[in-house]
């Protein structure tokens, strides 16, 4: 399957689904915060879906799915580290604890993954992926967090960016594919609730949160993917994963706990 090109139409759905919902709410004042906001969500579009969710479709394609998922896991701890400096957000000492607690869920739930030899390609694009995931996390906390905008206006104009040059790299790189009635009806599915909801609600959270604290959240939906697999398609579930499970959850739990020890 031609992933960025059936990626691409995924993204403009979910932005012409959301469009009818914000227009109508944006006249006079609310419409020069959008002018004023614009280029930081071209910015945003850009990073979160054009290079974030490319690279990450790329980088599959150059290494095995468990290497990957291994690698994005790590993005938290970047997020903390541009979080410090770029936003002015310290975690405090049981935050930090926590992440570190969280990694070690990971590498016990993956022990013992291999980065494959040779794979150079793969790396740099899974490491631009880890990079343009980071930025975007931060971008969209420091455009979220003044409540300026609403989660919906942030999603509506960045997907809207993001998936237009999307688009045009996937038919440059990939052409056309063809689509089923099948294909569409899935691609519908994951419009409205995968990318326009999920979104939504993503750009909703870093109004609250801490960038690490809603990175670390999002990066449980590895964990999430498995039991559900475990649930709904009979995957293995091993003692391993549970244990790994189960300490990446109590340390994202702790990120969450604010109070200074």
């Amino acid at each position: 399957m031609k992933t960025l090109v059936i990626l691409s139409p995924l993204r403009r759905s979910a932005f012409r689904l959301l469009w009818g919902g914000m227009a109508a709410s944006y006249a006079g004042d609310r419409l020069q915060e959008l002018a004023q906001a614009w280029l930081r969500l071209t910015v945003l579009g850009l990073l979160l879906y054009s290079v974030t969710q490319g690279a990450m479709f790329l980088s599959l394609f150059y290494l095995p799915a468990v290497t990957t998922s291994l690698l994005l896991s790590f993005t938290t701890i970047i997020v903390a580290l541009l979080g410090l400096v770029l936003l002015k957000e310290q975690p405090t000492w049981m935050q930090w604890g926590g992440t570190a607690l969280y990694l070690v869920g990971v590498l016990v739930y993956f022990y013992p993954a291999q980065i494959p030899a040779g794979e150079v390609i793969g790396l740099i694009v899974a490491g631009m992926c880890i990079l343009g995931n980071a930025l975007s996390t931060i971008l969209g906390r420091h455009i979220n967090r003044d409540g300026v905008l609403e989660p919906m206006t942030v999603t509506v104009v960045s997907m809207g960016i993001g998936s237009v040059v999307l688009l045009a790299s996937g038919i440059a790189v990939q052409g056309l594919p063809r689509l089923t009635l099948a294909h569409w009806g899935i691609i519908a599915w994951l419009a409205a609730v995968n990318s326009a909801l999920a979104y939504t609600l993503w750009n909703r959270t870093l109004r609250t949160l801490a960038a690490v604290e809603s990175s670390i959240i999002n990066n449980t939906m590895l964990f999430q993917i498995t039991l559900l697999a475990w649930v709904f398609l009979g995957e293995q579930l091993t003692w391993q994963k549970v244990m790994g499970m189960v300490v990446a959850m109590l340390g994202t739990l702790v990120v969450q706990i604010r109070k200074q020890s």
